[in-house]
């Protein structure tokens, strides 16, 4: 394996807020007994802490169409571990940030405004942010294109039309070159979107209905985040943390819980499964609910993709206890506990009874699990590698879009258009979550065979495992919808800053839509919503 050197620039990125982590080879890390540096003493034992669930965000103003939101991007001091201060990035101040409920057929403006300092305090750069709501059909101009970059002071609305079936999303940074730093830092968030079909099924709700954002890190000796990407490869740390809390222990009655499973790790995959060995079931996936809930004993996670599963505690006396664990994936960088995730305690109390099932039909097929080879147009070839040091999109890196004034495209699709897509990972060493922004599609196979049961529903994010071939499905847009460039990128997020991304462009492209120009962040204050 090929191990470039480092510039100046990427130097940086293995200090953050006064400490070192040593840029380590990374096929020489591939199993360690710890990578934070604080004393052990200051690392909880996992399943000690209490789980924490996110806060919702309230609305800021809302219309006949429309709910308004305020979201500030801020440096602050939390902890993470107990009586440890952290300075970390958070929407409204908080890691992870505030929950966004949204309705189908209500428009959403989500004010982001960037309240960051002018300069990262120790890694140098300057903390631009651009805000991708990850699994929203939204126009090039407010979808997180990386080129279009909010700076410290700056404000930005981003509009979402909410017209795609109900979904878990997520929020998150999307700035060019410092994703991973920021999202890293805690800049992500869920957005549920929900519609009639959802709100019509007798499964878990409410209290029962729970976001797991799944991530890692490492911690320096004063507490602050280590940052080491392992020349490029990807961050690995060394504590598992569910919605910001290490390890946590969540108590559960004997009933169905749904929970909203997110890879919010920069690079670290995971392989899940219940200590017992007790089947879940899968109901939905990236794009939103299956036509059938898949009973699966373990799914396997990437960077960025989503799974709704239930999990029933009714046979579980009260007492016991269950855990989440990590069997792990190839080439991650594993320490002492990153093969567990959290813990159920089952306990005696009293529950609502209601919406306590998982129906054997979930939902109509979603459009694009509907779709057939038959009807593709165009079958495109994509090859995802490392190529002299620079990880690439058939040869071609992010750098070389910007270099040709951003007009290089993977794809030309039209409006209405079906296409294949085959994404192959040759590499032994790296497993490739690929994101294609805008569209739901359909995995066709994984190397010539069935894709796995929890990928049996609509998704924007696929698993391209080492030596990998997979093929995609997917319709773009509709006679006269949305025209314009999109993103693809491989979602770990190290790859994606340096510079695995590329672009394609639906229909033709003009001001009315160009991602950067159309709708630029302001300075200023912003107008009062009345």
């Amino acid at each position: 394996m090929e191990l470039p050197s480092l510039d100046r620039r990427d130097m940086l990125k293995v200090w953050l807020l006064g400490a070192a982590a040593v840029a380590l080879p990374f096929q020489a890390s591939l199993t360690a007994k710890s990578a934070s540096r604080i004393s052990s003493r200051k690392l909880p034992k996992p399943y000690t802490l209490p789980f924490a669930v996110p806060p919702v965000l309230p609305k800021a103003y809302e219309d006949a169409t429309t709910d308004y939101y305020v979201v500030r991007q801020q440096a602050f001091v939390g902890r993470i571990l107990p009586g440890v201060d952290t300075p970390l990035f958070g929407y409204n101040g908080t890691v992870p940030g505030p929950t966004i409920k949204a309705t189908h057929g209500r428009r959403t403006v989500v004010r982001q405004i960037n309240e960051l300092p002018d300069q990262h305090p120790s890694l140098g750069y300057v903390p631009w942010t651009s805000t991708h709501l990850h699994g929203m059909p939204s126009e090039p101009q407010y979808d997180g294109y990386a080129g279009d970059n909010s700076q410290p002071g700056q404000w930005k609305d981003y509009h979402y039309p909410n017209n795609c079936e109900a979904r878990t999303l997520w929020y998150h940074d999307h700035g060019v070159h410092h994703t991973a730093e920021n999202v890293y830092m805690g800049l992500a968030a869920q957005y549920h979107l929900t519609d009639a079909v959802e709100q019509a099924l007798p499964i878990p709700k409410g209290q029962y209905d729970v976001p797991l954002m799944l991530g890692d890190a490492s911690f320096a000796e004063s507490g602050a985040l280590l940052w080491d990407d392992h020349s490029h490869s990807g961050h690995y740390g060394d504590v598992i943390l569910v919605n910001g809390v290490p390890w946590p222990t969540m108590k559960v009655t004997q009933r169905k819980y749904r929970f909203r499973v997110l890879n919010a790790s920069v690079a670290r995959g995971y392989k899940l499964k219940l200590s017992n060995g007790q089947p879940f079931q899968v109901i939905a996936t990236d794009g939103g609910l299956m036509s059938a809930p898949q009973s699966v004993t373990q799914i396997t996670v990437g960077m960025a993709e989503r799974y709704e599963i239930v999990i029933d505690f009714a046979a579980i006396k009260p007492g016991q206890k269950i855990q989440l664990v990590n069997l792990g994936v190839k080439n991650a960088i594993d320490y002492d506990h990153t093969g567990k995730i959290m813990q159920f305690e089952v306990t005696a109390d009293p529950f609502d009874p209601d919406n306590n099932l998982v129906p054997a039909a979930l939902a109509p097929a979603h459009s694009a699990m509907l779709l057939t080879p038959a009807q593709a147009k165009v079958k495109r070839y994509m090859r995802v590698e490392r190529t002299n040091g620079l990880w690439t999109i058939n040869g071609q890196t992010w750098d070389d879009v910007e270099k040709g004034d951003f007009n290089p495209i993977f794809a030309n699709p039209q409006p209405g258009d079906v296409e294949m897509w085959e994404i192959e990972n040759k590499s032994g060493g790296w497993f490739h979550p690929v994101h294609i922004h805008f569209v739901d599609f359909q995995v066709v196979s994984r190397n010539g065979k069935p894709p796995r049961p929890e990928e049996k529903g609509p998704k924007d994010v696929v698993y391209v495992g080492e030596g990998e071939k997979v093929r995609v499905l997917m319709r773009f847009s509709k006679p006269g919808g949305y025209h314009g460039r999109y993103m693809i990128h491989c979602h770990n997020l190290s790859h994606e800053d340096h510079d695995m991304m590329t672009q394609f462009q639906i229909g033709a492209h003009d001001v009315d839509c160009d991602p950067v120009k159309t709708a630029p962040p302001k300075y200023g204050n912003p107008p009062v919503w009345s």
